[in-house]
């Protein structure tokens, strides 16, 4: 469709966090899609088409909260082999189980609004991390999306190391290795997250779409 419209794609697989989601590429039209009992609720037939504003008055109508729109960042095809072939950095490294102790104490010195808005566990799929002086002071982890090849990452780096390029470079690093595994790493982050946006950039990653999701109950 044109930019500024949106197909209904009802499935009835969706897993209850993604029930209903909107996805807008850059420059074109975009996909709602949701489950067959959201659909009968918000009265949109299947492969039905729907104009963004008008998309957006009918779940207001329903009284459905959405989370708030992403960007949504990936690394661009022609960029994967390259990635795939640098070694990272001699600060950079995969974090396992026996480094708890260090990524506990980076939690500790971390903001707990930017622990929240990063999401970063040691106990996902993949983990790397970025030390300075044997201090874990960047970290970057993601899980893969149930049912897809889509691995999710999010980064936070100490703001006292902020702007060395630390969280480039893990992000980097993190990446690399889920596309050697066969996976395809994807970056959000909220529209008005500048700083964040600037990483995505800086690391490679190119904006794809805008993202929102069903806000979780």
């Amino acid at each position: 469709p044109a930019s500024g419209i949106l197909r209904i794609a009802v499935d009835a697989t969706l897993p209850p966090n993604r029930r209903l989601s909107v996805l807008e590429p850059i420059d074109t039209g975009g996909v709602v899609r949701l489950t067959p009992q959201i659909a009968a609720e918000l009265g949109l037939a299947v492969e039905s088409h729907i104009g963004a504003d008008e998309f957006a008055a009918v779940v207001n109508r329903a009284g459905i909260a959405l989370n708030g729109a992403d960007h949504l960042f990936f690394f661009p095809l022609a960029e994967h082999a390259a990635l795939t072939a640098t070694p990272p950095s001699d600060t950079v490294r995969r974090l396992r189980a026996d480094d708890a102790a260090a990524f506990a104490a980076f939690e500790e010195a971390a903001p707990d609004d930017d622990l929240d808005e990063a999401f970063v566990e040691l106990d996902h799929w993949l983990v790397y991390g970025a030390f300075v002086a044997g201090e874990l002071v960047a970290a970057a982890s993601m899980y893969p999306w149930t049912g897809t090849r889509l691995a999710d990452l999010g980064v936070l780096t100490l703001p006292a190391f902020r702007g060395r390029g630390l969280a480039r470079e893990t992000v980097r690093a993190l990446s690399a290795d889920a596309l050697r595994q066969g996976y395809e790493p994807q970056y959000r982050c909220q529209l008005d997250n500048h700083a964040s946006v600037a990483l995505a950039a800086s690391a490679g990653l190119q904006r794809f779409a805008t993202w929102d999701v069903i806000a979780q109950d």
